[in-house]
């Protein structure tokens, strides 16, 4: 199998998803670049050797974003609102619009891959967490515009739906993926989300899907590639 050759784009690394991206993008030895609210807590989370792999900015201005982008290859977005915070943006900002900003300017700098962390059940209008802000109808916003910019011939995107998010090493537990939104409920760890958006980079099974996936019986693994294709 052939490793990505090229920069990744981390959107939100500070956060415990994006997080646990970069720590994949390590292990797989891929040359990343950090787009963070606060680079104080990136070097806090990543340590000084980071401080090259920075861009500082808002997935809310345009000009931050462009300055993250520059010479970028792909794109792994682990953006998601806050929405036990009255403060905070609200899921329109980010989850929809700053999805969407960032896809959008993305392909404009010619990025060819986008990688978009979502959520399990955004196509279930009447979900609980609906009642935050109506989340989930905007992730799924989000990713009709990733779609709808990345299907275009020589792009291509992946998009993860996960279950309910848990703490953890990867690679411990087998993997369900599904697609078509069949899957109800479900646990995940964060660091088998991470590990499966990297992989997706230079998997040509998880490009122009979306998938569902949620965590098996215990079962270490070496790879989580075959999931992709079952």
């Amino acid at each position: 199998m052939t490793l990505f050759n090229g920069a990744v784009l981390v959107a939100g690394a500070t956060g415990r998803t994006g997080a646990w991206v970069v720590k994949r993008l390590q292990s797989h030895q891929i040359d990343y670049h950090l787009f963070v609210r606060s680079g104080a807590k990136a070097l806090e989370l990543f340590g000084p050797e980071i401080i090259d792999k920075l861009t500082i900015g808002s997935i809310e201005h345009p000009e931050e974003i462009r300055a993250g982008l520059r010479h970028t290859d792909a794109v792994i977005c682990a953006i998601g609102g806050n929405v036990t915070d009255p403060a905070s943006p609200p899921p329109s900002a980010i989850d929809r619009d700053g999805v969407k900003r960032l896809a959008k300017l993305a392909k404009e700098q010619g990025v060819r891959h986008f990688v978009l962390i979502s959520s399990l059940a955004v196509t279930r209008a009447n979900h609980p967490l609906n009642k935050y802000g109506q989340v989930l109808t905007m992730k799924l916003e989000g990713e009709n515009e990733v779609r709808r910019l990345y299907s275009e011939p020589g792009f291509s995107y992946t998009i993860l739906r996960p279950g309910g998010l848990t703490d953890g090493p990867p690679l411990m537990h087998s993997m369900i993926f599904d697609t078509g939104d069949r899957i109800e409920t479900g646990a995940i760890r964060r660091s088998d989300v991470a590990e499966a958006a990297v992989i997706s980079l230079f998997t040509p099974e998880a490009h122009n899907l979306t998938f569902e996936l949620i965590e098996g019986e215990e079962s270490p693994q070496s790879s989580l590639v075959q999931f992709f294709s079952t």
